[in-house]
């Protein structure tokens, strides 16, 4: 829903906003201080339109014509941001603010950073590099809004279109086509036709991009407000086919995107990519690195690639359930909804019946049954421990000291 604005054109490219949040008015001081110098300063980008869009935003972020090394001459405190990019962090009252100067941009040989950057002191030619329309906003203190490219339209029409030419903003940073599809899904906007024209001409520029930056946006969009609609166009876009290990896994991403009811977050998200491609582990290992996923998250889901498979078809056994732990069933049952199974409401409740949880929890180790028994050491007690956690969680033994002990010394004996 749009905040309330007061129609009053500036020379018919600005409305204004006529109460500021509270994050706003904190920045007022910094801008109020480069206006005194002589500068000019504007909130813009994201913050701006969330906004219009009456979204609570996390920071702002300030534009002004001062260069770096004037901005770094008014305020005491500053560190070099990205100083080679214009922006420079500003420590005031207790907080931190990224003040980036009006600058153009040079062409772009890799498709995502440009030969060099211009500083300039016209706050249209910074707005004309941004990706969308939408974050083509800026925004003074008095919460009058700036807006030469009819983003404040877009944002009614609930729209994202590019800034001038589609092709010529993704040429000089082919990630935008992932922002596109991934604001398609957070914000639940339609991607304009020129600009979705553009994306699908031009998708394979992705390949130039770090698949760092195409997993955050990816994830993003996996976590969206509407994760279909953004899948949607990642999809009918063919940007897909410049993703590692999906070119030809349309299939299984068009059964995800009619079922994905609701946003997901990172650990579901490739949990489900991985058992809709059925991959077994060793393959989802490979495809969890390429993405460069987190040891973390690797960890997370790759031992639960085989179990999810069997839960889709069946309950899971006692062992099953000790095998996975806590953390890795509860992202099971969290992604059951995509393949219309019920999930298990009592889960956890089961899971903390178990009579032991992990391997510390048997009533002996290794070294009490080599030092009390006088047995010598070898495969042979590695086997017996993993048995012994099965018969354990099993209920088919007891996990007493003197039982256990004693099973050990038979097993020992039949092992020989």
């Amino acid at each position: 829903m749009l905040i309330a604005l007061k129609e009053s054109m500036i020379e018919g490219e600005s409305v204004k906003v006529e109460q500021l949040p509270n994050e706003f008015i904190k920045a007022t001081p910094v801008m109020n201080t480069l206006m005194h110098h002589g500068y000019e300063a504007y909130f813009v980008g994201g913050s701006v339109r969330d906004l219009i869009m009456g979204k609570k935003s996390h920071d702002v972020d300030i534009a002004t014509s001062a260069y770096p090394a004037e901005v770094q001459e008014i305020f005491p405190k500053t560190f070099d941001l990205g100083i080679q990019h214009g922006t420079v962090l500003v420590l005031a009252n207790d907080d931190q603010y990224e003040i980036t100067t009006f600058r153009t941009e040079s062409t772009y040989q890799d498709y995502r950073r440009p030969d060099h950057v211009t500083f300039v002191r016209s706050l249209k030619e910074d707005l004309k590099r941004r990706d969308f329309k939408m974050n083509a906003l800026a925004m003074n203190i008095d919460g009058e809004v700036i807006d030469l490219f009819a983003g404040i339209d877009d944002i009614k029409h609930r729209t994202i279109s590019a800034v001038g030419v589609a092709k010529e903003r993704f040429f000089e940073d082919a990630l935008r086509m992932m922002r596109a599809v991934r604001f398609a899904s957070q914000l639940d906007f339609k991607i304009e036709q020129d600009t979705f024209a553009a994306i699908i001409e031009h998708h394979q520029l992705l390949r130039k991009i770090s698949i760092e930056r195409i997993q955050v946006e990816l994830l993003k969009m996996f976590a969206g407000k509407n994760p279909q609609r953004g899948l949607r166009y990642f999809i009918d876009s063919s940007c897909y086919q410049s993703c590692p290990q999906m070119i030809d896994k349309k299939e299984a991403l068009d059964y995800l995107c009619k079922h994905l009811t609701k946003g997901i977050r990172e650990s579901q998200t490739w949990l489900l990519l991985c058992v809709l491609f059925d991959f077994n582990e060793k393959q989802a290992r490979r495809f969890l690195q390429q993405w460069k996923c987190s040891n973390a998250v690797i960890q997370l889901v790759v031992p639960s690639i085989h179990l999810f498979k069997k839960r889709l078809n069946q309950s899971l056994t006692s062992f099953d359930m000790y095998q996975l732990g806590m953390d890795r069933l509860a992202l099971i049952e969290s992604c059951l909804f995509v393949f219309d199974v019920v999930r298990d409401k009592h889960i956890k409740e089961k899971y903390e019946q178990l009579p032991i949880h992990k391997i510390q929890d048997l009533a002996i180790n290794g070294s009490d049954i080599l030092m009390d028994l006088h047995l010598q050491q070898g495969r042979w007690l590695g086997d017996f421990l993993k048995e012994t956690q099965e018969k354990v969680v099993n209920e088919q033994w007891p996990n007493q000291r003197i039982f256990l002990l004693e099973k050990a010394k038979e097993y020992f004996e039949n092992y020989k």
